[in-house]
């Protein structure tokens, strides 16, 4: 089994501890934090046209509970795959551990905020909007952002990202069967392991990221995997895209600041650390595939509509795929024409 609780420890031990943590500005932020996500909800319903269902949890946590979170959501979508991958390498279940607990860790230390779907078997109760109380504060608190607008404007994110999968009836089961089918045919093949770990240490050597486009999933997928790869990273992509295409236009229209916000959150990805972290997990590539999903959501409605954008959530099959993010006319042509 992969040593989840050494996954928690180092993603503890890189997130850190803030100091305004467990004081009565994290309070006042969790006391104020469901009504101001039921505010961004109303407005990205508005803006999406997509129908909310139901009314979320919201929980403002600390670096750590969101990493121990985000561990336990990773140690159910991988269960299927644990043991066939501790049989053939005993010492991959602390490879993958450390892993995911130092990337964990540093985006621990960055996340503004997330939306936690259900997940099947969840025995809690899902639908969760996260705020990570110590980075919305450091960030509004160093740079002097309005706090109301600020935090309004990360919740706008969320909320967006939350009706996707509320609001389209199909895509929370899709993308779980997707997730699901990826884990259980990630089992790397007798051998892979070693293949893996050359490829690490000579990515290290040469500076080159340790993990590619197609995240950890990618590091033992073989090549008849790769098209259930290209279908993640493209819905992903879309989803992202759509998620800060809808946050941003809200916010021009309704924060005065949204601007300088939105600068500053570019600029912080451009420090010289984040970067190479980035760089070196293979994060960056995910910016990336993020931009493209942004790009192609301004490209359909510049030369079609929004609502022929609306149009990708009719079906799986009118979703686009990894060659269409790049190249929104395929997309058009396929599905608008």
């Amino acid at each position: 089994m992969i040593d989840w609780d050494l996954a928690v420890r180092i993603a503890s031990r890189f997130a850190g501890t803030y100091p305004l943590e467990g004081t009565y500005h994290a309070d006042l932020l969790a006391r104020e934090a469901p009504g101001i996500v039921a505010e961004a909800a109303q407005m990205v319903e508005a803006e999406t046209r997509l129908a909310s269902v139901g009314v979320p949890e919201v929980a403002v946590v600390t670096r750590k509970q969101w990493a121990e979170s985000n561990v336990s959501v990773f140690s159910k979508l991988l269960a299927p795959a644990e043991a066939a991958i501790k049989k053939q390498n005993p010492l991959a279940s602390r490879v993958v551990a450390a892993e995911m607990g130092a990337v964990l860790g540093f985006l621990a230390r960055k996340v503004l905020g997330q939306y936690e779907l259900v997940l099947p078997g969840d025995d809690t109760n899902g639908d969760v909007v996260y705020l990570v109380g110590a980075n919305v504060l450091s960030m509004e608190r160093s740079n002097q952002f309005r706090p109301h607008e600020f935090r309004l404007w990360i919740a706008l994110h969320e909320c967006a990202h939350r009706l996707q999968f509320v609001g389209v009836p199909w895509l929370r089961e899709y993308f779980l069967e997707l997730v699901g089918e990826l884990v259980a045919s990630a089992v790397p093949e007798p051998g892979r392991w070693a293949r893996v770990m050359a490829d690490v240490r000579r990515a290290n050597e040469e500076g080159e990221p340790l993990i590619g486009e197609t995240g950890l999933f990618g590091l033992f997928a073989s090549s008849s995997q790769k098209d259930l790869l290209e279908r993640v990273q493209a819905l992903m992509s879309l989803l992202e895209g759509h998620g800060h295409v809808v946050m941003d236009r809200i916010g021009r229209r309704e924060l005065a600041s949204q601007r300088r916000m939105a600068a500053v959150l570019k600029q912080r990805r451009k420090d010289p650390r984040t970067a190479t972290f980035l760089r070196i997990s293979g994060l960056e590539m995910k910016m990336r595939q993020y931009e493209q999903g942004e790009r192609i959501v301004l490209a359909v409605e510049r030369e079609a509509g929004w609502e022929t954008l609306d149009r990708v959530w009719a079906s799986p099959d009118s979703l686009p795929t990894l060659a269409e993010i790049t190249d929104p006319d395929q997309w058009l042509r396929r599905v608008a024409s």
